[in-house]
């Protein structure tokens, strides 16, 4: 490629920067998408825990109250 002004390599020089930030602005972009991603990541999988701890606890309730009935139903 051959400029045969300083205005021509000017102008060059422009259109390289505003590509360059452009790049840049894009890479950022998808930096920030990126980490929202992991954040939403994280949350579900805080609140799959919680739901699992949840499960547990009610299953364990009702295992008691199974063994609780059974064993009422059979003092009868």
């Amino acid at each position: 490629m051959s400029y045969s002004t300083t205005e021509e390599l000017c102008e060059e020089i422009q259109r390289l920067q505003n590509e360059l930030d452009e790049t840049s602005r894009q890479k950022i972009q998808a930096a920030e998408y990126g980490l929202a991603v992991l954040e939403e990541k994280q949350q579900l999988q805080q609140q799959c825990e919680e739901l699992e701890a949840l499960y547990d606890t009610t299953k364990h309730e009702l295992d008691c109250a199974k063994e609780v009935r059974a064993y009422t139903v059979t003092a009868m």
